[in-house]
């Protein structure tokens, strides 16, 4: 992609996303996304209604007179974006391809994290981890993560979720809020899941196309699998074919979300060429319930 039209995109996107961000969901990002730890703030005197759990004995003690502690909510908060970047996310019917979605999901989230005064990174995969963007603040730091999406050339087509989850876990000490962008066509992260999960706030983004569920009947079609290079001839006017793939892909999406369930994580499914502001407008609210 030469620079000029890599800036256009990136403009275009950042015209998009920026104005969603700031007009729709800064609030909803804030409410639903705050700061988990507590510091302390100051001591006053005990009011009827106070936690006696706050009580700070050593002042109680000195001005024989109730004092409590007060403690603010830390509003700061690392927000990483995990990125599948392999074969299967430049796949696209609906005109837009996967991996431009993921961009524009990436840029919502982004911009959203930096309103709120808060630090953003990311971390590119394929079945290993292919690139690491450091959490920073400011508009040109999420300038360059787009730009990152739309030029990053995998050196590998397949995907390990795993390698990713088990990664961010090492490099991202503090507890942080991670969202997995990905088709999720990958069955062995369970184990990475379930311990990243207990240390961090993890929201599921499964980017999907309307192709990949349904085959148009058209007869004999060559399909290739973009992350093994596989290549099957297939009669997609047989109806029998067509109702398989459906029923394997149904399953997929009940196993991911049973799997998501199982460790509390929150998960939304976004398509290519569809409106994405609802869903996660949506899953905001959700969780400020």
């Amino acid at each position: 992609m030469e620079a000029k039209e890599l800036l256009k995109k990136v403009r275009r996107i950042e015209i998009k996303t920026r104005l969603l961000s700031n007009l729709i969901f800064a609030g909803e990002y804030h409410s639903a996304f705050k700061g988990k730890g507590m510091t302390f703030s100051e001591v006053r005197e005990y009011q009827y209604g106070d936690d006696i759990r706050n009580i700070d004995w050593n002042v109680t003690a000195r001005f024989n007179h109730p004092y409590v502690k007060v403690f603010e909510e830390e509003r700061e908060l690392t927000v990483m974006l995990l990125l599948d970047m392999s074969g299967s996310a430049n796949f696209g019917t609906q005109k837009q391809l996967k991996k431009e979605l993921t961009a524009e999901l990436a840029a919502v989230l982004a911009f959203s994290a930096n309103f709120n005064n808060d630090k953003i990174g990311a971390i590119l995969f394929t079945n290993k981890v292919e690139k690491f963007i450091p959490p920073k603040k400011g508009r040109k730091h999420i300038l360059r993560i787009i730009s990152e999406i739309l030029t990053f050339e995998p050196s590998s087509p397949q995907t390990q979720i795993s390698a990713a989850l088990e990664y961010f876990t090492n490099v991202i000490k503090k507890k942080s809020t991670a969202f997995i962008i990905s088709d999720f066509f990958d069955q062995s992260f369970e184990a990475s899941l379930k311990i990243t999960s207990k240390k961090h706030d993890i929201v599921a983004l499964k980017v999907a196309d309307l192709r990949e569920k349904d085959f148009p009947a058209m007869g004999l079609m060559y399909i290739k699998n973009p992350e093994t290079n596989e290549i099957k001839l297939i009669d997609t006017s047989d109806k029998a074919t067509r109702l398989a793939y459906s029923t394997w892909y149904d399953q997929h999406l009940i196993q991911l979300k049973q799997l998501f369930s199982r460790y509390k994580i929150d998960s939304l499914i976004l398509h290519t060429g569809s409106d994405y502001v609802k869903p996660l407008m949506q899953m905001f609210k959700m969780r400020t319930k």
